[in-house]
């Protein structure tokens, strides 16, 4: 059996150095405390199968610093978005024509609770009180409120 040494093998389309490379990039990313776990766990940057674990594991440390910094609108949205991917298209469709629904029904019963009392008038009269400054062809209008 003869076995061909010539032949690359390839991670995610990089080569063995270009792991390596990678990984060093990457590992200065990442907090003190997580180098000494790297480090108390035996993950190192040399051998085919090390090099490839130590990749997935700096990638999970680094999605999980992107999840930290995220506002709480970012992970509803995410968290939406990771809940998608279980539905149908059709159950998504029903969701979003339901949440619309109710989205109506809110704005309806906001508009009865404060209902808007001043009028709004848009003055597209050519002799406004303060000209400010016009760039060609630009229209200007002033708003006056009663």
């Amino acid at each position: 059996m003869v076995v061909n040494k010539n032949r690359k093998k390839y991670f995610q389309g990089m080569s063995y150095r270009e792991v390596q490379k990678y990984n060093s990039k990457n590992r200065i990313k990442l907090s003190p405390e997580d180098h000494k776990w790297l480090k108390e766990n035996s993950y190192k940057n040399i051998g085919w199968d090390n090099v490839i674990n130590l990749h997935n594991t700096i990638q999970d440390f680094l999605v999980k610093y992107q999840v930290e910094h995220l506002t709480l609108e970012e992970l509803f949205l995410e968290a939406d978005r990771i809940g998608n991917k279980y539905l149908t298209e059709e159950e998504i469709q029903d969701f979003q024509q339901k949440l619309a629904q109710e989205l109506n029904e809110i704005s309806e019963e906001i508009d009865k609770q404060f209902p808007q009392t001043e009028m709004e008038i848009i003055d597209f009269s050519k002799n406004a009180k303060s000209k400010p400054t016009k760039k060609r062809n630009q229209k200007t209008y002033r708003t006056v409120k009663l």
